[in-house]
C-alpha cells in the first residue's frame, strides 16, 4: 500500500509530489502520481503551447520549485541564462524559461519515475487503513490520497457552438485533448471567439502566421487586469475575511466577485492594438446570436446585426464551472457521503481534509483556499499545508488523518 497517490500530474499534482518528497520525507517508492498523459505536465505544455504565450501572466515567485527564488536562481544557472528573460512588471517570467525550469525539477527529483499512466475510474474507502482508486488496469490501495484534479478535460462551449459542432462544421476549442494550433491547416478567414488572455493570445499567435486573415470576436469590451484576481488574495488583505466567513455560500460568492473572468493584462493588451493596427489581427465586439453552416463554411449572425463568415472557427472560452472529476468522483461523493457545498464543490477542514485519508488542491480546494486556489499560487498553498500534515503524522504511524 502506498502512502500516497496523487490523482492529477498537471502542475499541482508535480509540485505537491515535489514538496511532499523532497521537503516533507515521504520515501519516493510510497508515492505514486495517476495521470493519463503521457508525461507529467502535458496537458499544460499543450494549452500553453497551443496560445504560443512569450511571458507567464504570474509573477516570479510562482513556480513549482520548492524554495520561493528557485526559479530566479535557476535562470543564473548555465541552462537556465541562455532563456532568461522576465518582463514588468513583477518580473514575469518567459515561458521558454519557465518550462526549462520544470523540466529541470521534474529529471532531478525523478519525478517521471512515479508516474503511473493511467486514470481514475472509481474511488472507495478502506475504513481506517486508507483509499483503494479503481482504474482500467486494476485497483491503486493508499493510506492517503491527492485530487490534484484539474478543469483542463473540460472545455465550455456556449450552445451555438455546439450545434456547429454536431452538424460538422470547422468549429474548434483551443482547450480540445487532440487540438494543436501548430498541426491547423492554411485558413481563409479564421475568427476566435472569447473575451480574455487565451482569445488574444491565440489571437495574435495565428495573426503573425496569417496576417489579415483572423478576426478575434470578442462578447465584451476590454477587461484589463495584471492578474485573474487581485494580489490582496495571495495573503490576509483579502483572505482575512473569506476565512471569517463559515458560510459555503457566501465563500463561493466571494470567489465570484474577486475573479477577473475573461481579462487581458496590459502588456497582452497592448501587443493586440498594435496587432490591430498593422492590420495583422481584426478585433470586433459583439455577441453570437445565431450560427449556421453552409458549403462555404460557417456564417456567425451577430447582435450588432453583422454577419461573419468564417471556414476556421476557434473557442478561446475557457473551462466549466461544474466540479472536475467527472462520474467517478460523483459517483464516490454519493457513495461515501463527501461533504460539498450547493455549487457541488468539496468542504474540506484547513488541512484540505475532505475526509479521514483523502485531501482535495486545485479548483477543489477553492473554497478553502479562495479565488487564488486553481493558480500556481494555489498550488504552493496548497502544498505548504499538506507537507504540515506529513509533519503531525509521519508514515510510521498508523492511524490515517
Amino acid at each position: 500500500m502506498l502512502d500516497w497517490l496523487i490523482i492529477g500530474g498537471g502542475l499541482h499534482g508535480a509540485h505537491a509530489a515535489l514538496k511532499l518528497t523532497a521537503q516533507a520525507g515521504v520515501a519516493p517508492d510510497r508515492l505514486r502520481i495517476l495521470d493519463p498523459q503521457p508525461a507529467l505536465l502535458a496537458r499544460w505544455t499543450q494549452c500553453t503551447k497551443n496560445v504560443e504565450m512569450a511571458f507567464l501572466r504570474s509573477p516570479l515567485v510562482h513556480h513549482i520549485g520548492l524554495g520561493a527564488f528557485d526559479l530566479f536562481e535557476f535562470s543564473r544557472t548555465a541552462k537556465g541564462r541562455p532563456l532568461a528573460a522576465f518582463a514588468a512588471p513583477y518580473d514575469r517570467p518567459g515561458y521558454a524559461l519557465f518550462q526549462a525550469h520544470c523540466r529541470e525539477l521534474l529529471a532531478q527529483y525523478r519525478l517521471p519515475e512515479l508516474h503511473i499512466r493511467s486514470r481514475a475510474t472509481g474511488l472507495r474507502q478502506l475504513g481506517e487503513r486508507g483509499w483503494r482508486v479503481e482504474t482500467p488496469e486494476g485497483g491503486l490501495e493508499a493510506r492517503r490520497v491527492l485530487l490534484a484534479l484539474g478543469l483542463s478535460d473540460r472545455p465550455a462551449w456556449p450552445d451555438w457552438a455546439q450545434r456547429l459542432k454536431a452538424e460538422g462544421g470547422p468549429v474548434r476549442h483551443v482547450f480540445d485533448a487532440d487540438f494543436h494550433t501548430a498541426t491547423l491547416r492554411a485558413w481563409r478567414n479564421a475568427v476566435v471567439f472569447g473575451g480574455g488572455i487565451t482569445a488574444a493570445q491565440l489571437a495574435l499567435a495565428l495573426g503573425v502566421r496569417q496576417p489579415g486573415s483572423v478576426t478575434l470576436l470578442t462578447p465584451h469590451p476590454a477587461r484589463i487586469h495584471q492578474f485573474d484576481s487581485d494580489p490582496g488574495w495571495l495573503g490576509p488583505k483579502n483572505m482575512r475575511a473569506f476565512e471569517a466567513e463559515t458560510s459555503p455560500v457566501a465563500r463561493r460568492r466571494m470567489i465570484q466577485e474577486a475573479r477577473h473572468r475573461g481579462s487581458i493584462p496590459p502588456d497582452v493588451h497592448r501587443d493586440l492594438r498594435r496587432a490591430v493596427r498593422y492590420g495583422e489581427v481584426k478585433l470586433l465586439e459583439a455577441r453570437v446570436a445565431a450560427g449556421s453552416l453552409a458549403n462555404d463554411g460557417i456564417y456567425l449572425d451577430l447582435d450588432n446585426g453583422d454577419r461573419v463568415r468564417t471556414d476556421c472557427l476557434l473557442l478561446a472560452t475557457g473551462f466549466e464551472g461544474k466540479r472536475p472529476g467527472g462520474a467517478w468522483l460523483d459517483a464516490a461523493v454519493a457513495e461515501w457521503a463527501l461533504p460539498t457545498a450547493p455549487c457541488g464543490y468539496p468542504v474540506v477542514s484547513k488541512a484540505l481534509r475532505w475526509a479521514r485519508g483523502l485531501y482535495v488542491m486545485g479548483p477543489l480546494a477553492e473554497l478553502e483556499l479562495g479565488p487564488t486556489a486553481r493558480n500556481i499560487a494555489g498550488a504552493r498553498k496548497a502544498a505548504d499545508r499538506l507537507v504540515q500534515v506529513v509533519e503531525r503524522c509521519p508514515a510510521k504511524t498508523q492511524v490515517v488523518v
